[in-house]
């Protein structure tokens, strides 16, 4: 059976190392694509989208269609977003996937 003791180390360690990654993953861009290169948007790691590009050519298109091709565009880069989040809390905690809702650090 594990020392107590071992055991607040341990969780002290990945504190630390996981207030390490939050800082990390506020530095993370990821971007999202819709419309075969058309839409593009910048996210950063807090969730915030940092810049929107769009082809000239949607400018013809209906207002309808750029807004799904925005929307699609921003879901994307939320879908990369997470998973390069769970990749990096991954490094943190070894593997070992947290209950939803769990945060760290304690």
């Amino acid at each position: 059976m594990p020392d107590f003791n071992d055991l607040i180390a341990a969780s002290k360690k990945m504190s630390e190392k996981m207030k390490e990654t939050q800082e990390t993953l506020k530095k993370i861009e990821v971007e999202g694509i819709s419309g075969g290169d058309s839409v593009k948007v910048i996210m950063n790691g807090e969730g915030d989208l940092k810049k929107i590009t769009f082809d000239d050519a949607l400018l013809k298109e209906s207002k309808e269609i750029l807004e799904d091709l925005l929307i699609a565009a921003h879901n994307d880069a939320k879908f990369k977003l997470k998973k390069k989040t769970s990749e990096e809390i991954s490094k943190v905690t070894g593997g070992i996937s947290l209950p939803p809702g769990f945060k760290l650090p304690f």
